[in-house]
């Protein structure tokens, strides 16, 4: 009977991937996660070193959200990766979730999302990133929606597991061969190595330092990152 119920959905992510190019699987997945499920919106992001690498979104506020985890190195997102467990944030406004992740379910909750369910891309062997999906009501997914959820990570981790990499992806040829967001983070670390060299310090210091002056700012850690790398801002001065 399960079987039977998870063919629709398994017949949406089909057709969402059907004759695309590699490069566009996870913007459509994202797009079909949130025909599919009760949620406003959905993000993609990596496991990187030290931050998740946000990598696609199914709108700009989704992308933002993705980006403030990214940037405060805290919320659901970052706690599914580290366990390879789901994290369902069912109320960022009151209770334990909003306690949990302080910041981040503030953020959040200014632009109105009131709920968050990530799911790890893998598992707690192995977990190369994170389905976040996002949802203006408080409440929890039903089990069916749970379940619905997980196809869709299944898909997306067997969708980015196969894409190319190296030679195989092109003219980048660098492994930098998922969206123009991976892209752009690869100057976060960049700007990491920058910091390091400046300050005289390790690379966690050097990543806490960034999203310090990101956060105060109002801005997110990629903002900064641009900087640093353009040489507008350093890190070396009181």
């Amino acid at each position: 009977m399960r079987d039977r119920e998870r063919e629709p959905a398994a017949e949406v992510l089909a057709r969402a991937v059907r004759g695309v190019d590699a490069g566009d699987v996870p913007d459509r997945l994202c797009a079909a996660a949130v025909r599919l499920l009760p949620v406003s919106g959905a993000s993609v992001s990596l496991c990187g070193d030290g931050m998740p690498v946000p990598l696609s979104a199914s709108g700009a506020r989704a992308a933002h959200l993705m980006e403030m985890q990214a940037t405060l190195g805290d919320g659901p997102c970052l706690r599914a990766a580290e366990t390879g467990a789901p994290v369902f944030a069912r109320d960022l406004t009151t209770g334990r979730d909003a306690s949990r992740w302080p910041v981040f379910a503030q953020q959040a909750a200014a632009v109105g999302v009131r709920a968050v369910y990530a799911l790890p891309l893998g598992d707690r062997s192995v977990c190369v990133g994170t389905l976040d999906l996002y949802r203006d009501v408080p409440g929890d997914l039903t089990a069916d929606e749970v379940r619905t959820a997980r196809l869709v990570a299944d898909a997306l981790t067997v969708a980015l597991m196969a894409l190319p990499r190296g030679e195989e992806a092109g003219r980048r040829g660098d492994g930098l061969w998922l969206s123009p967001l991976a892209t752009d983070h690869d100057e976060v670390y960049q700007a990491v190595g920058m910091v390091m060299a400046q300050r005289k310090v390790a690379s966690a210091e050097a990543l806490a330092l960034l999203r310090a002056h990101a956060f105060a700012a109002g801005r997110t850690v990629l903002d900064v990152a641009h900087e640093v790398v353009a040489r507008q801002t350093r890190f070396d001065t009181d």
